[in-house]
């Protein structure tokens, strides 16, 4: 898999990923993210962030086999708590089950701990997101704490189904930890 900078072209690439009810599931629970939001608001700041020279940001996500678009990753300021950067990622339903979720995490989160000296990367997920909890337990995050996502952030999701759960690695442990086993 290659990491690379979002481009305008990659506009209906993201419209598909974000159009599939399956991907979207813990997300907004399967609802499309509209067109016009992603070409008007998302695509253009993911876009502006690259002047920074970071590794902080969105980043595209391509098969390295025939350079198919598999999904993205980002590393960006954590919502909830200022001091950590944030990791995520989203990938297309014809991606999963590969290890690119992990292999695309691990390069970003090696990246932001060797290069930019990032002190601390989290990482959180709905309760019953099974496989991203599994992909960041795989990349050295331990489980922190379970929480609820704020009701204004999930607009009509019950108690129950904003139930979330939130992963962290410290910089100076993932440097002490033993090489990635693929």
């Amino acid at each position: 898999m290659r990491l690379r900078r979002f481009e305008p072209d990659d506009l209906e690439s993201l419209i598909a990923l974000d159009s599939d009810p399956l991907v979207m599931r813990y997300i907004s629970r399967g609802v499309a993210t509209s067109r016009a939001y992603l070409e008007r608001a998302v695509l253009p700041e993911w876009i502006a962030g690259y002047a920074s020279g970071s590794c902080i940001g969105f980043w595209a996500a391509d098969a390295c086999d025939d350079r198919a678009f598999a999904g993205w990753f980002h590393l960006r300021r954590d919502r909830f708590n200022r001091e950590d950067i944030e990791l995520g990622y989203r990938l297309r339903r014809a991606s999963w089950g590969q290890g690119l979720a992990t292999e695309g995490s691990l390069a970003l989160i090696e990246r932001a701990f060797r290069r930019e000296r990032v002190p601390s990367i989290s990482a959180r997920a709905l309760i019953g997101n099974v496989a991203s909890r599994r992909v960041m337990e795989k990349c050295g995050l331990r489980f922190i704490e379970e929480f609820h996502y704020p009701s204004q952030m999930l607009k009509g999701w019950t108690r129950e189904e904003r139930r979330a759960v939130r992963y962290l690695v410290h910089r100076e442990a993932w440097l002490r930890r033993p090489p990635a086993i693929a």
